[in-house]
């Protein structure tokens, strides 16, 4: 089974196994070393959604207007907030 690096996974991968993880934490048929470990993994997660999140807010941010009225989207780079 091929395992993504979590700073691969796009937003909505990483918000569906967040939610994966939450359910599997509120089933209580884990062992206590499984739920740290999937906590872990869930607290990457979020930080990785909040991140990316971010990085959108800052693009749309830069969503310009040119004189005669076409939109322009200037690309920003990937940076770790």
């Amino acid at each position: 089974k091929y395992n993504m690096s979590t700073d691969q996974l796009s937003f909505e991968e990483a918000s569906k196994k967040l939610e994966e993880i939450v359910q599997k934490l509120e089933s209580n048929v884990l062992t206590l070393d499984e739920s740290v470990n999937l906590y872990k993994e869930g607290f990457e997660l979020s930080l990785l959604c909040d991140r990316l999140l971010k990085e959108a807010e800052v693009k749309i941010s830069v969503i310009s207007e040119k004189i005669n009225g076409d939109v322009l989207l200037e690309e920003v780079p990937r940076t770790d907030f």
